[in-house]
């Protein structure tokens, strides 16, 4: 047991004296969050005026939610991204 031990010390301490490479990348994005905004509603050829003020108004908040949504998205992945590769 004594010899077993003697011979064990110059394999823990060799083994814990070398550094071991550990690199850790930063995941990329998922396809799907990078998708553009959806189609706006389009209008038929005998729509009314108030149809064509509803689709305005829905379009209009469609468009601007996708925006928002999408650009905040991009902002946070960025910031995160630098700051993580800043630490590394």
């Amino acid at each position: 047991m004594k010899y077993l031990t003697l011979l064990m010390i110059p394999l823990i301490v060799g083994c814990a004296s070398k550094p071991v490479p550990v690199t850790i990348k930063f995941p990329d994005v998922p396809a799907t969050l990078f998708e553009s905004c959806p189609e706006l509603k389009k209008l038929s050829d005998d729509a009314k005026l108030s149809d064509v003020a509803k689709s305005v108004v829905e379009n209009y908040t469609l468009y601007h939610e996708c925006y928002l949504k999408n650009e905040a998205w991009k902002q946070w992945y960025t910031i995160h991204k630098n700051s993580f590769e800043a630490m590394r």
